[in-house]
Order: C-alpha cells, then structure tokens, then sequence
C-alpha cells in the first residue's frame, strides 16, 4: 500500500491565507478540516502554513506525507452512526521556529497572508519576562508571533492593508483579547516603536473565540481497517466525532473574508460570545459534571456505559431539561436541540471516556458548570432543583474516598482532599455537610447562608449512604 503524498493525491494550488500555530490532533481535525470543506464548497479559496512552536524537532510524518492526511468522523449524527473519511489538501507547509528563525520571521512577508490561528493550550496564550530580546527565539507563542508581526510591520513599511485577523482557538476566555494583551506587553518590554504598537491595535482584527469538538486523534487500534478503506497509508489519520462547533466573535469584515458559515459548518459569527460559552459551560460540561460522579457511585465507569443505563440517562436528562435550560435565558428550541447533540456525544461508541478521568479536579469544576445552574433554579422556583441538588450530594460523597466497599479515585489538590477526609470524621452527616458546603474557597461563597440547601444536601446524602 502506498503512503500518501502529493505524488498520489495531488492537491489544488493556492495562496497561503492562514497561518497556523500548532500540530496537534485538535487543529488538524478541527481548523483545517473546516478550510478543506470551505475550500471544496468555493466559499474560501485559501492554504494554510502550520508553524511547530513546542516541539525542537520536525514532524517528519507530515513531511513525508507532503503534508496530507485524513479526518475520520465516527459517531452519532441525525440519530444514526456515521463514519465519514475527507483527504485534507490545504496545507502548504509545516515549519518549525527553531529550526531556523530567520525563515520563520519571513513567513510574515507574505503578501496574501490574512490570517492567524493556535491551539497552544490553555497555558499557551502568556508573557514571560525572561523573554529579554526580540532577536532572540521567545519561549512563548506571543513572544514569537510579536516577533513575526514586527518583520512584517517592517518589510510593509506599516501597510495597513497588511494587518491580519487572528482566530485563536485556545479554550481560555477572551482568547483574542488575551493574545493582543500579551503582544502588546511584549511590544512595550522590547520598547518597539509606537509606530507599530498603533499598527496593532488599528490595523489587526483580534476575535475572541469558542471551539468545541472531541478530537481522540490517532486510531491506533483501527488504523488497518482505516487504511485499507482509504487505500493510502496514513501516518497522520486524525478520528473526530460529528459535532463541532466554532463560535467567532468579531465584525462583519471577519465573515466577509472568512464566509466558512456554510450549511455542513457549524459556524456562527456573532456579536457576543457570552450565550454560547454559558450554553457549553452549563449543558454540556455542567451535565457531564453533575452525571459523572453520580454515575460512578452506581457502578459505571464510562461515559458510554453511563449513558446506556437507563436510571443515568434518566438522572441526565432531568437535570438538563427541567432543571439547567429553564434557568437559560437563550431560545428554548436552541438549547433544547444543544441538549439533543449533547447526548448524541455522549452516547458516542467510538470515543471511550473513562469516569475517573473526567472525575479529576471535581470541586472546581462543580463551582463553574453545576452551581451556577442550582442556584439559579432555587432563586427562579424557590426550591433546590432534585437531580442537581443529588449531583452535589455524590461529589461530596465521592470526595470521602471510599462507597461502601470501593476505593473511589479521588484526585486533587492534596489539601482540599485532606480537608475534606476530615470532614468525614465529624459525629455526623449533617456537620460534615454544613462543614464542607461553609468553605468558601471551594464554592467562591458560603452556601450554608443559602436556606434549605444544607438540609436538602444532607438528605440526599444519607439516601447515597444507605441505598
């Protein structure tokens, strides 16, 4: 079988638009899967250049393959399962900065470049003083994208036709803003003129951003039968899941340059990203959180199996249609149809999430996706909302280390799990209770102020102990 490269799948030219920071699984089935179906419908005419920025050494996989692999989607769509290959072609490069720096600073003089993209984790988007010279290579992404934007800010003589749209696709609030923060504290550090400090921030689009998909990357243990469909060998198969989502929050030259909205895209341009990030935190993530632990006190230990139970599922729904989308304030069919593709993944067969995985660090996220949501319910109806209230109830029993005769995986901060353990020891439920949801630092407040909830928890925590 051959390996795929451009002497037997060869793409179509095209200018270079993008240029993408990262490698990784998710970008590749994600970014550039989403140009390659924009390219192929004629709605964008544009290739990408992918820049290494952790790695020292090349990706030799993608060189050899000219740069082309496949996205495999696997999972539910529409109620049915799916399996659906697409030959990604929209690469035209992959380089790596510390290869050679001056190369890399020269990518910057391309002409037809308009765009900027990253997945460099949540950690990645950051300035670090350390950074002392800007001929030197930065230790951070902002760093080194400070540095590119300066030579070509140079090479155009502050062209402010040249400026670019950066869609930043790390998973961290304000994601733009953040980056244009960081270059900016970059342009005052290595005191560059002012001149381009105002090219910045007048002649650059900086989007914040909302990515969503789950991307399990290489299919190691299907790779074969992958191949043999596809007839090429594939170093670089990258497997998602249908679903995806990129929420893009910027002005309206953003959409007319970059019109990837098309029917089989889920695309949305909007003026504030405030209703999809809380529509994401709340149903899908706090619906994960509020089943998880819960569900391992049960006996389940995937998300798969969670969901083929037929008291989870029960339990889950409940708690995202009666008790998290009334204190919504979104269009009900929208976040009901949310709702809809939110379970679909989750019953995904393809994709294996182990509970005790998602169970890590389960207090703060509790705080963020679930609490918001049970308090809200109490404060619109004037009651403690059954399913969320019984969520909270399994994270407090979980956090004791050990359910009837199993050791349960309790993993985070040391101090908090001591904390808890000695809150267990007290002479009863209801101390232990008033003790834990009092800690302000677990939940950002004292929830014992709030009336009714220590009994209700207490409750349904004495119901976990005994049933």
């Amino acid at each position: 079988m051959q390996l795929l490269s451009k002497s037997t799948r060869a793409p179509l030219e095209r200018p270079v638009k993008i240029l993408q920071f990262g490698n990784g699984n998710f970008l590749r089935g994600f970014t550039d899967w989403m140009v390659e179906k924009a390219n192929q419908k004629g709605v964008f005419d544009g290739n990408i250049h992918i820049v290494q920025v952790h790695s020292k050494t090349a990706n030799n996989a993608m060189i050899e393959q000219d740069c082309l692999f496949h996205v495999i989607e696997k999972g539910i769509k529409n109620g049915e399962l799916v399996e659906e290959s697409t030959l990604i072609s929209c690469i035209e490069g992959i380089s790596n900065v510390f290869d050679n720096y001056k190369p890399f600073l020269q990518l910057g003089e391309n002409p037809d470049l308009r765009f900027v993209t990253s997945n460099t984790t949540e950690a990645g988007i950051v300035f670090d003083p350390r950074d002392h010279h800007i001929e030197d290579i930065s230790k951070t992404f902002p760093g080194k994208l400070t540095a590119l934007l300066y030579h070509r800010f140079k090479h155009f003589d502050g062209d402010s036709s040249k400026g670019l749209i950066f869609l930043p696709c790390e998973l961290i609030e304000g994601n733009g803003a953040v980056l244009l923060a960081c270059i900016q504290k970059y342009i005052t550090f290595w005191k560059l003129p002012i001149e381009f400090s105002e090219w910045i921030d007048y002649h650059n689009i900086f989007c914040d951003t909302l990515v969503d998909r789950i991307v399990p990357g290489y299919p190691k243990d299907s790779i074969e039968e992958i191949e043999e469909k596809i007839g090429f060998r594939d170093k670089m198969v990258v497997v998602v899941e249908p679903y995806h989502l990129w929420a893009i929050q910027g002005s309206d030259i953003v959409r007319e340059e970059f019109p990837i909205d098309v029917d089989e895209l889920n695309v949305k341009f909007v003026s504030d990203l405030t209703p999809f990030r809380t529509q994401k935190v709340r149903i899908l993530n706090g619906g994960h959180t509020a089943m998880v632990l819960y569900a391992y006190l049960k006996g389940l230990r995937t998300v798969k199996k969670a969901v083929d139970d037929p008291a989870i599922v029960a339990f889950l729904k409940e708690a995202i249609y009666e008790e998290i989308i009334p204190t919504l304030d979104m269009p009900q069919a929208e976040l009901e149809q949310f709702a809809s593709d939110v379970l679909e993944r989750f019953s995904n067969p393809y994709i294996v999430h182990e509970l005790k995985s998602i169970a890590l660090n389960s207090v703060s996220k509790f705080k963020v996706r679930v609490l918001p949501s049970l308090l809200a319910y109490h404060k619109k109806f004037g009651k403690w909302p059954e399913k969320l209230n019984l969520s909270l109830a399994a994270l407090l029993v979980f956090y004791r280390g050990r359910y009837k005769d199993t050791e349960l995986p309790v993993n985070d901060d040391h101090q908090l799990m001591a904390e808890f353990t000695s809150a267990w020891k007290m002479p009863s439920t209801t101390e232990t209770v008033t003790k834990l949801l009092s800690e302000k630092n677990y939940w950002g407040e004292d929830l014992t102020k709030h009336d009714g909830l220590v009994e209700a928890v207490t409750e349904a925590v004495d119901h976990l102990l005994l049933s």
